[in-house]
């Protein structure tokens, strides 16, 4: 397939432009998924606070990561001052 091919088909345009954005958001979801872990691996919280942590993040893997970089991280390093 050459190019001239593939922009006389603006469907196959469009399918190949949607999968490529897909796969964008899908390496970027993983991406968030993967920092927030090494980042509630590595916060000043307790075993058990990480534990829960943890199974936010892989029980909403978008969601969890989110809310752990909104929520959690900044009151984890706000606890750990307050000692």
């Amino acid at each position: 397939m050459d190019l001239g091919t593939l922009f006389s088909n603006p469907e196959q345009l469009f399918a190949m432009g949607s999968l490529g954005l897909l796969a964008l958001v899908m390496f970027g979801a993983l991406a968030l998924f993967i920092c927030a872990l090494v980042s509630i691996l590595c916060s000043p919280l307790g075993f058990g606070m990480t534990i829960v942590w943890i199974i936010i993040t892989f029980s909403a893997p978008f969601l969890g990561p989110v809310a752990w970089f909104l929520i959690g991280r900044g009151d984890a390093y706000r606890r750990r001052e307050a000692y």
